[in-house]
């Protein structure tokens, strides 16, 4: 996606996250969100600031620029896209929302742009619902009969 760390962009999204709550996000929440310890936020904020992704006041939290925005919405984006289709396909939605979290920083937004198009085209042939229905049947089905092709 970027030349940007997984570790930064989690950071990043956490950031967003926290932001989209109050406005500005604090150490202990990003703290809790990445489970991590408050030392190391602060050393990223400072990083981060540094870096002109994010405005960082001691004592007062940080808040994105609108370049860190941009990016921590894209990994958001990236995220729900991947959360999305794993939980169409009838994944446990904490594992989706794992899994997402995996792979968001590893494919290519090509692929991310194709994944979303096909969650448009199959909710608009069946909408999730059905699609989910008939999966469950599908997998069920070959559960019970896996030799059956």
């Amino acid at each position: 996606m970027s030349n940007l760390s997984r570790k930064t962009e989690d950071y990043l999204e956490a950031i967003l996250d926290e932001s989209l709550l109050k406005g500005y996000a604090r150490n202990a929440g990003v703290s809790r969100r990445i489970g991590v310890s408050p030392p190391s936020v602060v050393e990223m904020f400072n990083k981060l600031d540094g870096l002109g992704f994010v405005t960082y006041r001691k004592y007062e939290g940080v808040v994105l620029t609108e370049e860190g925005r941009v990016i921590a919405q894209n990994i958001r984006d990236r995220h729900d896209t991947l959360k999305r289709l794993f939980c169409i396909i009838n994944v446990p939605e904490d594992v989706a929302d794992e899994d997402a979290c995996l792979m968001e920083h590893e494919l290519k937004s090509e692929t991310v742009a194709q994944i979303r198009l096909l969650i448009e085209y199959l909710e608009a042939q069946a909408g999730s619902e059905g699609i989910r229905h008939d999966f469950r049947l599908f997998c069920a089905e070959k559960k019970a009969d896996p030799e059956k092709d």
